[in-house]
This record gives C-alpha cells, structure tokens and sequence, in this order.
C-alpha cells in the first residue's frame, strides 16, 4: 500500500490547544455523543505535542510528523500511523494493539512497556505527485541515509505478541524483555539488534539478518531461523532449555500428588515431597487448582502459565521460571524463590510477604520470611502486591507497576528500581541499605 498526500500540501502545523480540541471530539465520538468527531490527523505537522494519557483509538495519523511526541500511557488501538515519522517520540507503556505501522520511522523512540500486540510494522511508502503528473517516493525532511544509521528504536519491554514486522529495516534497535510470542519477522534486517531477555517462542525469522544480534537469556522455543544469518550473534543464557516434562522423566502427576498429600498431612513421616525440580511445567491444564504448597521445584518452567490464586506457600522455587505467568492473587508466602525470573508476570494483588506461625508454648508469633533475593521481575505487574517483610536483595525491578504495592519493613537492599514510580508504594520502613 502506498499513499499520496493532497496536492500542493506541506504538513500543516498544529498547535497544543488544536490538538487538545481534537482529542476532546474524539472523546465524545467514542461515547457516542452530539458533536463528537473521529480523530483525522493525516499529514499534518505534531511535533512536540503531548498526547499523554488520550484515548484516540482508531485515529488516522497517516503521514504526519509525530517527531518528539508524547503518546506515552495514551490508548491507540487499530489507529493508523502509516509512513509517519515517530523519531525520538515517547510511546512508553501505551496500548497499540492492532495500529498500523507500515512504514514508521520509529528510530529513536521509546516503546518501553509498550503493547503492539498484533500491530503491523512492515514496510510501507508515502508518495508524492510530480509536477509531471507521475509520483515518487516523499522524503522525510531532515532525514539522509547516514542519520537513519545512527538512530535506533527502543522496545524494551514491548508486549509485541503476534505482530508483523516482515521486511523491516531495524539495525540496533533494542527488543530486551519484549514478548515477541509468534511475531513474524521475516526478511528483516536486524543486524546487532538486542533481543536480550526477550520471547521469540514460535517467532518466525526466516531469511533475517541477524548478524552480531544479542539472543542471550532469550526464550527461542519453537523459534524459526531458517536460512538466518546468524555470524556474530551471542547466543546463550540457558532460557532456551525449556526443561523436560514429566511424561519424559516416567513420573505421573497424579502420583506425585497423592505421594505430596500424604508427606504434607503427616508432617514428613508418610509419602513424600513433589519434586518437580527441572520440569516444563508449560502444558498442564488448571496447575493453578493443584495443593502445591510445600512442594520442591528448583529450576522448573511455570512460563506462561495460569496461576491465578494458586496456592505455593511455603514451597522451593530458586530458579525457576515464571516469565508472563499470571499470578493475579497466587499466595507464595514464606516460600524460597531465589533468582528466580518474573520478567512481565502479572502478581497483582499476590501475597508474597511472610508466612505468620505461633510459635510453640506461647512463645508469640514467628514469621517466616519470602527470599526473593536476586529474582528478575523487569515490566512485571505488582499493582496490590503484599510483600510485607520480603526479602528481595539484588532484585531487578526495572518497569515495574507498583500501585498500591506493600513494601513495608521488605529489604531491597541491592534491588534496582525507580524511585519515583515506587513512590505509589507503601514504603514504610523499607530497607534499601547504603
């Protein structure tokens, strides 16, 4: 697809309070009231403007200059932003399920925490009418061929499931911790693209360049690489090991469960402990209705799973995997979940704080204490999360939702975090070491 702009038209400026006009109808034109007006911004000049927090959902942007814009928070779904230019644009944690991209420049903009979920990133050109009557490609002012080399897009932490980005031209762009889930990247030029940390489970990178790209710490399960070129990637990290299942270790879950019910309710003297250490735990239906508390799983594989109210109290999660998992309301109170990988979870509203015991003799109340020391919980959901007196030394919080989160007395001694978004915490008596 290509477009030709009105002719004899530069791109018409437009003024803050123009576009707060704008927003304002198109509000109104979503609520379905008198006088409300579809937003219909092609080809025009908004540049600098700040669309922070809008819903503008099914917008047209074709064409126009969005060169640091402010869209960040905002909601933009299936709006089409065709052959605009996006450089140096903030589109961080805002919702572009569906949009059309085709043909974007986007170098240099800021998509962190950003959802692209089926959006459509491929190529796509703006023409122009010649004095002749023929057409050519537009160029974008103040764009050449040595500037679009110095450039690169940012998508850490992108939710880019399912999106296309067939034939795109994205040297050194930065796609860490972004869930690339069953993205279609073929033909791309992703030359020392970073895809550290990020899911290209059942991704599809046919005939891509990959030349000096970082795949380390990325989940590749499923990943297509056929006639890739891979010279100088860095490969590694040990999430491609996804772990084996039960049915290829000879043990039955239902066994295993009966063996744990029995160790749990006669205090270890009968059956035994589920050990479910080094197990992809990915395709077993309702995990989350299973009595899993106490149970032994180092280095097991929960990614993706439905976790919801799960019970894991008291349980041996070190290293475990719980990329993407959705945790809304699980209890994991006093278990150990050392270095263990939450990137993008979803743990709104769990308990992850200390497991509270009377102590024998009437010798008050102990606590034991979550050690989520060293875990990776990078773009996760800890809106309403209790972690009252956890420990959680040398975690990696980075992009993480705190709203209404309960840090009280928690030691994050070491973590990484950013002080103003932890702010919507309850922080009090937080300890953060020197």
């Amino acid at each position: 697809m290509n477009e030709i702009p009105p002719d004899g038209e530069n791109l018409k400026r437009m003024t803050q309070r123009d576009l707060d006009e704008v927003i304002m109808l198109h509000k109104k034109f979503a609520m379905g009231q008198r006088g409300g007006k579809r937003a219909f911004l092609k080809f025009v000049d908004l540049s600098g403007l700040s669309f922070r927090g809008a819903d503008l959902s099914h917008a047209d942007f074709t064409g126009s200059n969005l060169t640091d814009t402010d869209l960040s928070k905002g909601t933009y779904v299936s709006c089409c932003f065709f052959a605009c230019d996006l450089r140096n644009s903030n589109l961080e944690r805002a919702n572009f399920r569906r949009a059309d991209f085709r043909g974007a420049y986007v170098a240099g903009a800021n998509l962190t925490g950003a959802n692209l979920d089926s959006a459509d990133l491929r190529e796509g050109k703006i023409m122009r009418r010649n004095e002749d009557g023929g057409i050519s490609n537009r160029e974008r002012d103040g764009v050449n061929v040595d500037e679009d080399k110095t450039w690169s897009a940012i998508f850490t932490g992108a939710q880019m499931t399912e999106t296309n980005l067939s034939g795109v031209k994205a040297i050194s762009a930065d796609f860490s911790d972004s869930d690339m889930t069953g993205v279609t990247l073929n033909e791309a030029d992703l030359s020392g693209v970073s895809f550290n940390g990020a899911n290209l489970t059942d991704a599809d990178l046919t005939g891509s360049n990959l030349r000096n790209a970082d795949l380390q710490d990325s989940v590749m399960s499923g990943t297509i690489l056929k006639s890739v070129e891979m010279d100088g990637a860095k490969m590694g990290g040990g999430k491609n090991n996804m772990g084996e299942t039960l049915e290829e270790r000879g043990e039955d879950l239902e066994d295993l469960l009966t063996q744990h019910k029995a160790w749990v309710s006669s205090a270890g003297k009968q059956g035994r402990q589920m050990n479910l250490s080094g197990i992809d735990l990915r395709e077993i239906d309702n995990l989350n209705t299973y009595p899993l508390t106490a149970i032994k799983a180092v280095g097991a594989n929960f990614m993706n799973q439905i976790l919801r109210k799960v019970n894991l109290q008291s349980a041996t999660l070190d290293e475990s995997n719980f990329r993407e998992c959705k945790m809304a309301q699980a209890d994991m109170r006093g278990s150990s979940i050392q270095n263990a990988a939450f990137n993008r979870a979803d743990l709104s509203g769990a308990k992850l704080g200390g497991l509270k015991f009377d102590s024998p003799a009437g010798g008050g109340v102990r606590i034991q204490r979550t050690n989520l020391s060293g875990s990776i919980f990078r773009y996760a959901d800890l809106t309403g999360c209790d972690l009252r007196d956890s420990i959680l030394m040398g975690c990696d919080f980075t992009g993480v939702k705190w709203a209404d989160c309960d840090l009280r007395k928690a030691d994050l001694t070491g973590a990484t975090f950013d002080e103003e978004a932890i702010s919507t915490a309850k922080t009090e008596g937080m300890i953060i070491g020197e």
